[in-house]
């Protein structure tokens, strides 16, 4: 019996050696992994598995939408004190995050291509977010130039959003061909509500008949049996996709 515990520790160990390597993090925490198979994969699932998690990150989402109702300015606010009273490079992604958050893309845009430039040049959360900020400013080709590499060198990381950041890309580049592939890619292989709602707005918007009505079938289907906590969390989504039904 100990040895099937042990060996499930190491189980667990290798797991997370893998998610590490796949999605670009520091080669310490394969030291960390192997060295502390028990504690080690306990650090490294608070530490950097679950913060990536899609339950963690729908969590964060709801708690910024609070915050921003409550007092819009805040995380921008509070992002730019903490890099006047210390410019490092992590404060700097934080700053240009909260940019971008806010809807001040022409500003985040500047602040990543800064980080771009610094020690954390090759990070794919900032490469992520570098993107998301071009694309938000009316460059898509920029972010397409950002997030394709990026979905080669690290598959792993955040797949589902990657591929849903370079579809609309490829969408709003006029490249339709290639936001259809990259739409299909990301629902056959996660299913989730916000690819299929993203697909179906954009069929809709580009006369493609038979595959928004596939897409909105399987929305309406999951829709009915999500919780009603669910359906808030993607609330702003699926009035998006009600605004463009009920204009055709």
């Amino acid at each position: 019996m100990p040895f099937i515990g042990l060996g499930l520790h190491f189980l667990f160990a290798i797991l997370f050696a893998i998610h590490a390597l796949r999605t670009g993090r520091q080669m310490y925490w394969l030291l960390i992994l192997f060295s502390f198979p028990i504690l080690g994969s306990v650090v490294y699932f608070v530490a950097e598995y679950l913060p990536a998690s899609r339950l963690e990150r729908r969590g964060r989402i709801a708690a910024r939408a609070i915050h921003k109702n409550l007092d819009p300015g805040r995380d921008v606010r509070a992002a730019r004190r903490e890099f006047d009273l210390a410019p490092t490079a992590h404060n700097q992604m934080r700053l240009a995050g909260a940019l971008l958050e806010s809807g001040d893309a022409a500003q985040a845009v500047q602040q990543y291509e800064a980080c771009l430039n610094g020690p954390f040049a090759g990070d794919p959360d900032v490469i992520l977010g570098a993107a998301r900020a071009h694309a938000a400013n009316g460059a898509p080709e920029k972010a397409i130039a950002l997030l394709a590499p990026l979905q080669v060198k690290q598959p792993g990381f955040r797949s589902d959003e990657v591929g849903l950041a370079l579809a609309g890309a490829y969408a709003a580049a006029g490249r339709h061909d290639d936001a259809e592939a990259q739409y299909e890619a990301v629902v056959e292989r996660f299913g989730g509500i916000e690819a299929r709602v993203e697909m179906a707005l954009w069929a809709l918007a580009n006369g493609r008949q038979a595959l928004a009505q596939r897409e909105l079938k399987e929305i309406e289907h999951a829709r009915r049996h999500m919780t009603a906590h669910t359906r808030s969390l993607h609330q702003a989504l699926f009035k998006r996709l009600d605004a463009a039904v009920n204009s055709k």
